[in-house]
């Protein structure tokens, strides 16, 4: 007999459960309160009297004690807080293989147990079993479980909607995911940032989220496919599969800007686990490269290609992107390493070494780098003098000078300039004015470093996840895999590169990582069907697969001049403003653009944001900004303005309107004087 066969017996159970969690909430706040008090209390005890030493170490223990089991008892206060608002999402009647016995697994974002009797009323989402519910329809199924697969078949399915303890309404789905509940799911605005996605898991997401073995897992993904969510709940679900061994103290996150670190913050936290620690992958070379001068940064790299054309240039980015340019600056650390040690007999105070000393200790430590083996060379060969007693610090200082000479560089900036001397190109070597070293010299030159002065790694990272892979060049992820020897999840999408000068394929990709899972995500649900295909005349993914979901064509907005174009900007927001949605990006080519743009339409409303690299916040409602800084965000209405034949014209415009226009989830419109850009065949409007 099937357990809650109607709805109606559906909504009764829900009742019961959530009386169930009201009286755990009650009992935790009753021993948070308590706890509360020991504390207190504890503490007074200490501070009122004269305790000894023993006395005073076990009173501390005892309150430490006391605090940790309070802080774990707020935390399980927050999930059943959670879980009274929606307490599960889905069901599945499962019955093993060999039993008879069917077990109803409700699954919901958390796991609540019952103290009084061990009875499983939720399934945490990320529990072995709860794969089902993601994986198959009715009939047979499996899940892989600690110590191994677990057979079975599936009996019935039912998904539910259940806000503020309410049933708004629960299906039979006999498939993966219910397309109807899935549809209502992407229709709805984008103020929930990256969104809880557990509800609507699609099969091939779940396949990476649970993906617990590859060192490397790399996720090529189409704009909208949900893989920076998929990515942040596959970091969840390794925290909950690894609790004993794996903490978010262990994993970090490197991400565009902090803007879109702010953006995907809330995503975490919802899932019931701290927030992660977020670096940008230059705030890692200024911390490697630290006192070798200006650098520049990869937004303004981004900027100068936009302003500048200089071929030159573009040449520098893209020979320093190639796989063929870490080939040969491996040619050169080899060169280098064997050639550029002159070694000498040593003659210093009392104490001798002889050349042939010199290079048998030399290449004894060829694993290490050139200035630190130097340094053990010097201690080696030179601790004795030559009646065997050890030498002063004075004499040890001439030693250690004396052969740290006797390689051809001393300092790794006159050492890299040297390797483009070596391989006959010094003109690939240039500075910015100013003094500036280019952003494509950066990270060969950590990479230099390594070999020469070592690189400082990160060993307390178990997990690094690393966001838009097509920015980085095969150079960032040798230094990054230098820098990070622990597991990676890497995520992006080449079609969405800001600078495809120095985009990276997943070909060239797995050349770095050639042990790497790769997974394609190639369904788009963020877009209406009608803004996928239209941004398909920028870049025509064969491959990427829609989600059926239908709204108003894109409109391409024909203006007199730039004042009446900024006036028909004007029109749409304030049309936004008495609309339902909620978030309205305008997203220009470069921000000098959109810095233009806020000065001309700020006066609309008073809730009107301009983004910039130099921004920390992501805010709802009207956000004007460009389309580096766009990469990651959503938003319900897109306004791209600016799409002339003067603005859009290169490869690299290219892209940028291609990331532009793929940010809208449910309206899209662009507008233009002038001539309109060639990467469209014809206007609406």
């Amino acid at each position: 007999m099937v357990f809650n066969k109607t709805e109606e017996e559906e909504r009764q159970y829900l009742g019961v459960v959530l009386s169930k969690l009201r009286k755990k909430l009650f009992d935790l706040e009753d021993r948070i309160s308590s706890s509360h008090s020991d504390v207190l209390e504890a503490k007074k005890f200490i501070w009122e009297n004269k305790l000894d030493q023993a006395e005073q170490a076990f009173n501390r223990e005892h309150v430490s004690l006391k605090i940790d089991f309070g802080e774990k008892e707020m935390a399980q206060r927050s999930k059943v807080q959670k879980l009274l608002n929606s307490p599960y999402f889905g069901r599945v009647d499962f019955v093993e293989k060999g039993q008879t016995e069917i077990e109803n697994i409700y699954i919901g974002i958390h796991s609540f147990v019952e103290e009084n009797n061990l009875n499983h009323l939720i399934y945490d989402w990320r529990a072995p079993v709860s794969s089902v519910f993601y994986d198959f329809g009715m009939g047979k199924a499996d899940y892989s479980t600690p110590v191994g697969k677990v057979e079975g078949e599936v009996h019935l399915k039912r998904q539910y909607s259940i806000k503020a303890g309410v049933m708004e309404y629960m299906v039979e789905s006999s498939l993966n995911i219910n397309d109807d509940i899935l549809l209502k799911e992407l229709s709805g605005t984008s103020d929930e940032k990256m969104k809880n996605i557990v509800t609507s898991i699609q099969k091939e997401q779940n396949a990476v989220i649970r993906n617990e073995t590859s060192k490397e897992v790399i996720i090529q993904g189409v704009a909208g496919s949900g893989k920076t969510s998929v990515a942040l709940h596959r970091i969840a679900f390794l925290l909950y599969r690894f609790k004993d061994t794996l903490t978010s103290k262990n994993i970090l996150i490197i991400s565009p800007n902090k803007v879109f670190s702010n953006y995907i913050s809330n995503v975490l936290p919802e899932l019931g686990e701290e927030n992660i620690r977020e670096v940008h992958i230059e705030e890692l070379a200024h911390k490697q490269l630290s006192g070798m001068g200006k650098i520049q940064s990869f937004h303004q790299q981004i900027t100068d290609l936009m302003d500048a054309g200089d071929q030159d240039f573009i040449d520098r980015i893209k020979y320093k992107a190639s796989i063929d340019f870490l080939h040969e600056l491996d040619g050169f650390i080899n060169y280098m390493d064997a050639e550029y040690f002159s070694p000498e007999d040593v003659t210093i105070d009392s104490v001798f070494i002889s050349k042939e000393d010199l290079v048998r200790t030399y290449h004894t430590y060829e694993r290490m780098p050139i200035q630190q083996r130097l340094e053990k060379v010097a201690s080696i060969a030179g601790n004795r003098d030559r009646k065997g007693r050890k030498v002063s610090p004075a004499t040890s200082r001439k030693i250690k000078s004396a052969i740290k000479s006797m390689f051809k560089y001393q300092d790794l900036l006159s050492l890299y300039k040297d390797f483009y001397h070596y391989i006959g190109k010094p003109h690939l070597f240039k500075y910015k004015s100013g003094k500036i070293m280019e952003y494509a010299d950066v990270f060969p030159l950590m990479y230099l470093k390594s070999y020469f002065n070592g690189l400082e790694s990160y060993d307390y990272v178990k997990h690094l996840l690393v966001d838009e892979m097509q920015d980085y060049t095969p150079m960032q992820y040798v230094v990054l895999s230098k820098l990070f020897r622990s597991k990676k999840t890497i995520l992006g999408d080449r079609n969405q590169s800001v600078n495809p000068y120095s985009s990276t394929s997943i070909a060239e990709m797995k050349k770095v990582f050639p042990t790497a899972e790769t997974v394609e995500l190639l369904k788009s649900y963020r877009s209406t069907i009608e803004i996928t295909n239209f941004a398909q005349q920028l870049n025509d993914n064969n491959k990427l697969i829609p989600i059926e979901r239908h709204g108003e064509e894109p409109q391409i907005l024909n203006c007199k001049s730039r004042t009446s174009e900024f006036e028909e900007i004007r029109k749409l927001m304030i049309d936004f403003l008495q609309s339902d949605h909620n978030s309205l990006g305008i997203i220009c080519k470069t921000q000098t653009q959109a810095s233009e743009m806020y000065q001309a339409v700020n006066r609309v409303s008073q809730d009107i944001v301009l983004l910039s690299f130099d921004s920390e916040e992501f805010h709802e409602g009207i956000i004007i900004t460009s389309a580096p800084m766009s990469k990651g965000l959503e938003f319900d209405q897109v306004i791209v303005p600016f799409v002339d034949a003067a603005s859009y014209h290169t490869d690299l415009d290219k892209s940028l309107l291609y990331i532009a226009c793929t940010r809208a989830m449910h309206k899209l419109n662009l507008t233009y004087a002038d001539t309109l850009t060639p990467f469209f065949k014809n206007t609406q409007k």
